[in-house]
């Protein structure tokens, strides 16, 4: 791109959270290693650098550093949080510990008569979001104090003559109330960045970019149903037509009438090659009387990769496999010392398994899962599918809490779609971020009419979050709630008691297993 802010990444888990509101400002934003090259920096499609926040302390030993000569950078630098600390360490000034950790909300204060571009129109007091153990008690020579909080006497500091600039609290969370203008301020008014990175134009480059390099080979492509496959999919699709072939595996623990779905849109009314495999009864033998979800997914991701090499062998040799990496998987298997301090592998990235021997095609690897949906959307992909939740990989499998069989799926599956559907008929599906049933291994009595009844409980979940790292439990409407339960009782056999999950990320996980 030739117009872009690079985010240096210390570790700080908002890290992916400032790349996205500057894409949200249709500016690319893109998160480099702390220790690239100064030479990757200095390209003139930098606009500036972020110094991301992290977990570490600028004063132990072993901390990232940036190398001296990066403090001649000549391009605007704004530190957050760890990135203040190192920017007033790196060059003369005094980080010392706090006497308390400052974790939460504070007040930001703006010194009286602060003029810089970074606080154009900001209040001369409001919230922000903290996190630090270590505060400046000295900026360095050049600089001169722009905010302080009650805690923390340099809040925020800025150069007096280069356009370089720190802030020890979070702007890119929502918590803090002027985060987004100054990061705006930062952007546009410091940086001069323009708002070029548009996802109309990202497809016509995607597009180009497909066709010269599959040429006349043949992809293939695990299409699963959900957001990234699906768009992955229509994109290539658009780009090289019947060169794509995609492959559909139903393990037996999809959602409702999910495969009707798949085929419905994507062979019949898209017109994509859509092999569509039904090999639920081989999952669900090989899943029988495994209770443990760590066993679970290995089966499942074992046995799915045997399914798919052997329907790709019927085909004429496909060169090119098709995945639905994002951003934020290219970047979690890519960093080190940054977000590594949760570092997962993930089965879009370094998952090909050895002996398919094809090269892969990640078309949607620069986006985040926003910008993928608004992909979508443009190339007209239903809403039923762009806007979808989340669905985990073993599927139902791992809302079951207890050995999977036919019938604890089958009575998932109507629990789930019944709640899915209701949030849909009242409006309240976008509210939530992600939100589904799980199946308990607990009976309990019931009664219904004059009967007595000893069966399954049902759990209900729904949480609001903005990156899936943190989650909130939502707080859907009481009758609405009180309607589900009637109906999941009434209607769904096996189910004669509904309770609702209320617990948070953190201390909870959002799937149960």
């Amino acid at each position: 791109m030739e117009n872009k802010i690079v985010i240096l990444d210390f570790g700080s888990q908002y890290t992916k959270l400032i790349a996205r509101r500057i894409r949200e400002m249709s500016v690319y934003s893109e998160i480099l290693p702390f220790d690239v090259s100064l030479d990757v920096l200095r390209d003139r499609s930098v606009m500036g650098v972020i110094l991301s926040g992290g977990p570490r302390s600028v004063l132990h030993e072993g901390a990232p550093k940036l190398a001296s000569e990066f403090w001649d950078l000549d391009k605007p630098v704004l530190g957050i949080c760890y990135g203040l600390q190192l920017m007033s360490h790196g060059m003369g000034g005094e980080v010392a510990p706090a006497s308390d950790r400052e974790y939460g909300p504070a007040t930001l204060s703006l010194v009286d008569g602060i003029s810089h571009p970074l606080f154009k129109d900001v209040a001369s007091q409001s919230r922000v979001w903290m996190s630090h153990g270590d505060r400046l008690e000295k900026v360095p020579a050049g600089f001169s104090t722009a905010g302080w909080s009650e805690n923390a006497p340099i809040t925020a500091m800025v150069h007096n003559e280069r356009p370089f600039m720190g802030i020890q609290f979070h702007p890119e969370v929502s918590h803090t109330e002027m985060g987004e203008k100054i990061l705006s301020n930062f952007v546009f008014g410091i940086c001069k960045a323009s708002p070029d990175w548009l996802m109309a134009d990202y497809i016509k480059r995607s597009v180009d970019e497909i066709r010269e390099r599959v040429g006349e080979e043949r992809v293939l492509l695990g299409l699963s149903g959900g957001v990234d496959s699906a768009v992955a999919a229509v994109l290539i699709h658009k780009a090289i037509g019947d060169q794509l072939t995609c492959v559909y595996v139903d393990h037996g623990m999809m959602r409702k009438d999910e495969t009707r779905t798949v085929v419905e849109t994507f062979q019949n009314n898209i017109g994509i090659n859509l092999i569509a495999v039904d090999a639920s009864g081989t999952f669900l033998g090989l899943l029988k009387d495994v209770s443990d979800p760590e066993q679970k997914r290995k089966i499942i991701g074992r046995t799915f990769i045997e399914v798919f090499e052997s329907e790709a062998a019927k085909l004429d040799h496909p060169h090119f496999l098709a995945q639905g990496t994002l951003y934020p998987d290219v970047i979690e298997s890519a960093s080190h010392d940054g977000p590594a301090q949760t570092i997962k592998s993930h089965h879009n990235v370094g998952g090909l398994p050895e002996k398919m021997k094809m090269e892969l095609l990640e078309p949607l690897r620069e986006l985040f899962k926003d910008e993928v949906r608004q992909v979508g959307r443009l190339m007209g992909l239903p809403e039923e599918i762009v806007g979808r939740h989340p669905f985990p990989g073993p599927g139902l499998a791992v809302r079951i809490i207890d050995a999977v069989d036919a019938q604890s799926v089958a009575t998932l599956q109507e629990a789930d779609a019944l709640f899915i559907d209701m949030l849909h008929e009242r409006g309240l599906y976008d509210d939530v971020s992600q939100a589904f049933a799980v199946l308990l291994p607990v009976k309990t009595v019931g009664i219904m009419g004059d009967e007595r009844t000893y069966e399954n409980v049902c759990a209900l979940r729904a949480v609001t979050t903005s990156d899936f790292m943190t989650a909130d439990w939502s707080r859907l409407p009481y009758e609405f709630l009180a309607e589900v339960s009637t109906r999941i009782v009434n209607e769904v056999p096996g189910i004669n008691r509904v309770v609702l999950d209320i617990t948070s990320k953190p201390p909870g996980t959002i799937e149960w297993e």
